[in-house]
């Protein structure tokens, strides 16, 4: 993720910086907190590896509480080049020996990436609870017990995003000193879809 290295620095000729906050928390299955892995994000109608970005949870962006009621709380920052993409989604793993769930937190949302600065998105909270009918689940079946004791697959996602903005602007400038003195600019995701996430997952 960006920032990784402290000696990273925002300049005029930097790539258009991104930075979000996700929290996530399970108080339907509470022994299986999820922790964030990777923020997906790829090129509309992606076809191939070039046209899809894995951002890899760093320790810098966790902050973890593994409570159900607090949830598990992260930093998130990427840098892209102009151009259109969709933040795809989130993988989380929750485990408690000896089980390990997947877990998938959807987005689908359009980004537009133009010039060049930092800009906030908001704010991701999921929660999961019980699966109703023919919902999107939490996760894959497979495998079957694992993904039903953490409550993967019989659980899906409520998702909501918010503008935190004051907050989580200055939790960033606090842990990364790149952007102490750099200007963010609020440029927040659209709410999120839930028939969308829907469609997608029937037509898998």
């Amino acid at each position: 993720m960006t920032f990784e290295d402290p000696a990273e620095s925002v300049t005029a000729a930097s790539k258009p910086v991104f930075l979000m906050t996700a929290t996530i928390k399970n108080p339907y299955k509470t022994r299986y907190q999820p922790k964030l892995n990777v923020l997906h994000v790829e090129k509309p109608g992606a076809t191939e590896a070039a046209d899809r970005w894995n951002f890899v949870v760093d320790d810098k962006a966790r902050q973890e509480t593994n409570s159900s009621t607090r949830g598990n709380h992260y930093l998130l920052r990427m840098s892209l080049d102009p151009g259109s993409y969709e933040l795809v989604g989130f993988s989380a793993l929750a485990s408690a020996f000896p089980v390990h769930g997947l877990f998938f937190v959807p987005l689908y949302a359009n980004l537009k990436v133009t010039a060049p600065g930092v800009y906030y998105l908001g704010h991701v909270e999921a929660t999961v609870r019980e699966r109703q009918g023919e919902e999107f689940r939490a996760g894959p079946l497979i495998p079957l017990i694992d993904q039903a004791i953490a409550g993967a697959s019989g659980g899906t996602f409520d998702i909501v995003i918010t503008d935190q903005q004051a907050k989580d602007e200055a939790a960033f400038r606090s842990y990364f000193p790149a952007l102490a003195n750099v200007p963010i600019i609020k440029a927040m995701l659209p709410s999120f879809d839930r028939i969308k996430a829907q469609k997608r997952w029937d037509a898998q």
